[in-house]
């Protein structure tokens, strides 16, 4: 996964958030789009939201960490 940030970025990201990051990057490489990966990864807590807009979650959740959904498409 240190392929999709820069090595001063890799140097910023505890082992903790290492640990959340690797599932969510696994689920958008093998999804057909931002949508589908949001829906896969909120599945639990859409059911609970008045707005299930997943896209715009994991976009905000990647962006925090210096990804964007580019870089991890197929």
């Amino acid at each position: 996964m240190t392929d999709l940030l820069s090595n001063e970025r890799v140097g910023e990201i505890d082992p903790f958030d290492w640990a959340r990051l690797e599932y969510p990057v696994e689920v958008c490489r093998r999804s057909a789009s931002l949508s589908d990966a949001g829906r896969s990864l909120f599945a639990v807590s859409r059911e609970q939201r008045a707005s299930t807009n997943d896209s715009d979650r994991l976009r905000k959740y990647l962006g925090k960490l210096g990804l964007e959904w580019t870089v991890l498409e197929k």
